[in-house]
């Protein structure tokens, strides 16, 4: 890929940066986040921190005047993306959240199909990311660091719903919290306009899986793998008791992620994830928690 080259990296510890460096081939190290922010050679920064410090330094990094792809989920809280966008805009800087699927091909494809009338109106939207998180020391499970099952892998399960439904109008959860405090699973529902309902399933304690089906009036799209294509991607259309296998064009998610992103800063292309899909996120996730806290729904 000719679009992004990888120059540098940076750890807390310069041991840690240095020996990264080496294995990935990446020609400098650095012994902190500072001193990245402060190279001159560095046009735009990865983020690619747990969870809670997303913020934290997507800011100094806008502040230092790179363009920033921040993991997903940006923030929880949507002051924080307002925060960030709005110092992107006045720098003229490219802030973009890194959900990676959403650049596969079968995330053009499949929309296209439910806006077109293929499975008739939408009614409901079934969306699940699972795993067994084994290690109790693992930094998912950190409150201090925002984790959890919902910040983690449910987030997919937010974003696909809303790429299909729009932005939802009311939440309802049920949390499973761990001993830490964070939820080691969540179940959500999201009630969109045109009474769509979103059911989704997000969990540290079951084996390995992930599905996303949109189901309408007049049939149903079932994405057998809707987050992580590389684990086998197949999406099949059921409609008037016929199946059909609906054909996607292969496509590399991360590598496309990179080249939308070089893309956006260049001028090429507009980016495909901007503010208002990181503040739809943040508000949808916002909702879930509270109406788990709040034993109730909530509106978003």
């Amino acid at each position: 890929m000719d679009a992004v080259v990888v120059s540098a990296v940076a750890s807390r510890e310069l041991a840690r940066a240095e020996a990264y460096a080496g294995e990935h081939g990446i020609p400098r190290a650095h012994g902190s986040y500072d001193a990245l922010l402060a190279d001159p050679d560095v046009d735009a920064v990865y983020v690619s921190l747990p969870n809670g410090p997303h913020h934290e330094w997507t800011v100094p990094a806008l502040e230092a005047g790179k363009h920033v792809l921040c993991e997903k989920p940006y923030s929880r809280r949507p002051a924080d993306v307002v925060e960030a966008f709005d110092l992107a805009d006045r720098a003229g800087l490219v802030l973009m959240e890194a959900f990676m699927y959403r650049h596969h091909p079968q995330w053009r494809r499949v929309p296209e199909l439910v806006a077109d009338g293929a499975i008739g109106r939408l009614r409901s939207i079934h969306a699940t990311f699972g795993f067994r998180l084994q290690k109790a020391d693992d930094v998912r499970l950190r409150p201090e660091l925002d984790g959890g099952a919902l910040m983690d892998v449910g987030c997919y399960c937010v974003s696909g719903s809303r790429l299909l439904a729009g932005e939802p109008v009311r939440a309802q959860g049920e949390q499973v919290v761990g001993p830490t405090g964070v939820d080691l699973a969540f179940h959500g529902t999201l009630r969109f306009p045109d009474d769509v309902v979103a059911q989704l399933d997000a969990s540290f304690l079951v084996s390995s899986r992930q599905r996303l089906e949109a189901v309408g009036e007049e049939g149903s799209i079932l994405v057998e793998a809707p987050w992580r294509a590389d684990w086998g991607m197949r999406v099949v259309l059921r409609r008037g008791g016929e199946v059909e296998e609906v054909e996607v064009e292969p496509g590399d998610m991360f590598v496309l992620e990179l080249e939308n992103l070089a893309d956006a800063v260049e001028g090429r292309a507009p980016q495909l994830l901007g503010r208002e899909d990181a503040l739809g996120q943040a508000r949808a996730i916002d909702a879930l928690y509270r109406a788990a806290e709040a034993g109730t729904s909530v509106a978003v």
